[in-house]
Protein backbone atom coordinates (compact mmCIF):
# COMPACT_ATOMS: atom_id res chain seq x y z
CA UNK A 1 0.00 0.00 0.00
CA UNK A 2 1.24 3.50 -0.76
CA UNK A 3 0.83 6.79 1.06
CA UNK A 4 1.44 10.38 0.03
CA UNK A 5 3.46 12.58 2.35
CA UNK A 6 3.87 16.34 2.27
CA UNK A 7 7.55 16.94 2.94
CA UNK A 8 9.33 19.86 4.58
CA UNK A 9 12.68 20.78 6.00
CA UNK A 10 13.98 21.94 9.33
CA UNK A 11 17.60 22.85 8.64
CA UNK A 12 18.65 20.10 6.23
CA UNK A 13 16.55 17.34 7.82
CA UNK A 14 13.63 16.07 5.73
CA UNK A 15 10.30 15.45 7.47
CA UNK A 16 6.94 14.30 6.20
CA UNK A 17 3.29 14.40 7.20
CA UNK A 18 0.43 12.51 5.59
CA UNK A 19 -1.30 14.70 3.01
CA UNK A 20 -4.62 13.74 4.61
CA UNK A 21 -3.61 15.85 7.64
CA UNK A 22 -2.74 18.95 5.57
CA UNK A 23 -5.23 21.76 5.10
CA UNK A 24 -2.87 24.12 3.27
CA UNK A 25 0.65 25.52 3.07
CA UNK A 26 1.06 29.28 3.35
CA UNK A 27 3.88 31.79 3.46
CA UNK A 28 5.01 33.49 6.66
CA UNK A 29 2.27 35.14 8.70
CA UNK A 30 2.80 37.59 11.54
CA UNK A 31 1.96 36.01 14.90
CA UNK A 32 0.33 37.51 17.97
CA UNK A 33 2.03 36.24 21.16
CA UNK A 34 0.00 34.22 23.66
CA UNK A 35 0.94 35.08 27.26
CA UNK A 36 1.59 32.13 29.60
CA UNK A 37 1.60 29.62 26.76
CA UNK A 38 4.22 26.95 26.14
CA UNK A 39 7.48 28.25 24.66
CA UNK A 40 6.79 26.00 21.64
CA UNK A 41 3.76 28.15 20.75
CA UNK A 42 4.96 31.11 18.69
CA UNK A 43 1.57 32.78 18.74
CA UNK A 44 -1.67 33.03 16.83
CA UNK A 45 -2.17 33.75 13.15
CA UNK A 46 -5.26 35.04 11.40
CA UNK A 47 -6.14 32.67 8.58
CA UNK A 48 -8.92 34.40 6.63
CA UNK A 49 -10.72 35.32 9.85
CA UNK A 50 -10.00 32.06 11.68
CA UNK A 51 -7.57 32.20 14.62
CA UNK A 52 -4.95 29.44 14.34
CA UNK A 53 -2.22 28.51 16.84
CA UNK A 54 1.31 28.49 15.38
CA UNK A 55 3.63 25.78 16.75
CA UNK A 56 7.38 26.12 16.17
CA UNK A 57 8.63 22.66 15.16
CA UNK A 58 12.24 23.77 15.63
CA UNK A 59 11.52 24.27 19.31
CA UNK A 60 9.52 21.03 19.64
CA UNK A 61 12.31 18.99 18.04
CA UNK A 62 15.15 20.69 19.97
CA UNK A 63 16.67 22.39 16.91
CA UNK A 64 18.40 25.76 17.50
CA UNK A 65 16.19 28.81 17.09
CA UNK A 66 16.07 30.23 13.57
CA UNK A 67 17.73 33.53 12.81
CA UNK A 68 15.23 36.41 13.05
CA UNK A 69 15.80 37.20 9.37
CA UNK A 70 14.81 33.65 8.32
CA UNK A 71 11.04 33.69 8.10
CA UNK A 72 9.30 30.34 8.55
CA UNK A 73 6.54 28.90 6.39
CA UNK A 74 3.25 27.54 7.75
CA UNK A 75 1.85 24.07 7.19
CA UNK A 76 -1.74 24.25 8.40
CA UNK A 77 -2.86 20.85 9.62
CA UNK A 78 -6.23 19.48 10.61
CA UNK A 79 -6.60 18.34 14.22
CA UNK A 80 -9.56 17.25 16.31
CA UNK A 81 -9.46 20.72 17.91
CA UNK A 82 -9.39 22.58 14.59
CA UNK A 83 -6.55 23.82 12.40
CA UNK A 84 -3.03 24.31 13.77
CA UNK A 85 -0.03 25.79 12.00
CA UNK A 86 3.37 24.09 12.08
CA UNK A 87 6.22 26.54 11.50
CA UNK A 88 8.85 25.00 9.23
CA UNK A 89 11.95 26.23 7.40
CA UNK A 90 11.11 25.19 3.85
CA UNK A 91 8.41 23.17 2.08
CA UNK A 92 9.40 20.13 0.03
CA UNK A 93 7.51 17.99 -2.45
CA UNK A 94 4.65 15.56 -2.07
CA UNK A 95 6.17 12.10 -2.26
CA UNK A 96 4.57 8.69 -2.54
CA UNK A 97 6.01 5.98 -0.32
CA UNK A 98 5.34 2.26 0.05
CA UNK A 99 4.55 0.73 3.43
CA UNK A 100 7.32 -1.83 2.92
CA UNK A 101 9.89 1.01 2.86
CA UNK A 102 8.90 2.17 6.37
CA UNK A 103 11.34 1.56 9.22
CA UNK A 104 11.26 2.36 12.92
CA UNK A 105 12.75 5.67 14.06
CA UNK A 106 16.52 5.73 13.48
CA UNK A 107 18.63 4.95 16.55
CA UNK A 108 20.62 8.15 16.05
CA UNK A 109 17.55 10.22 16.98
CA UNK A 110 17.82 11.48 20.52
CA UNK A 111 15.69 13.39 22.95
CA UNK A 112 12.36 14.79 21.97
CA UNK A 113 12.81 14.03 18.27
CA UNK A 114 12.76 10.32 19.13
CA UNK A 115 9.35 10.78 20.79
CA UNK A 116 7.82 12.77 17.92
CA UNK A 117 9.09 10.75 14.94
CA UNK A 118 7.04 7.68 14.00
CA UNK A 119 9.74 6.25 11.77
CA UNK A 120 11.48 6.87 8.47
CA UNK A 121 11.44 6.00 4.80
CA UNK A 122 14.69 5.47 2.92
CA UNK A 123 14.48 7.57 -0.20
CA UNK A 124 17.10 7.50 -2.95
CA UNK A 125 19.24 10.27 -1.50
CA UNK A 126 18.12 10.73 2.11
CA UNK A 127 15.92 9.67 5.01
CA UNK A 128 12.37 10.98 5.26
CA UNK A 129 11.36 11.25 8.94
CA UNK A 130 7.62 10.86 9.53
CA UNK A 131 6.33 13.32 12.12
CA UNK A 132 3.65 12.20 14.59
CA UNK A 133 1.51 15.32 14.12
CA UNK A 134 -0.95 14.56 16.92
CA UNK A 135 1.81 13.97 19.43
CA UNK A 136 3.73 17.07 18.31
CA UNK A 137 0.65 19.27 18.74
CA UNK A 138 -0.13 17.75 22.14
CA UNK A 139 3.49 18.20 23.25
CA UNK A 140 3.62 21.80 22.01
CA UNK A 141 0.63 22.73 24.15
CA UNK A 142 2.14 21.46 27.38
CA UNK A 143 3.28 24.31 29.58
CA UNK A 144 6.40 23.58 31.59
CA UNK A 145 6.30 24.49 35.25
Amino acid sequence: MTEQLCTFFIEDVLFGVSVTKIQEVIRFQETTPVPLSSHHIRGLINLRGQIVTAVDLRSCLDFPMRDASDLPMNIVIRTDDGPMSLLIDKIGDVVEVDDDQFEQAPERLRGRARELILGAYKLESRLLHVLDVDRAVMFAGEVEE
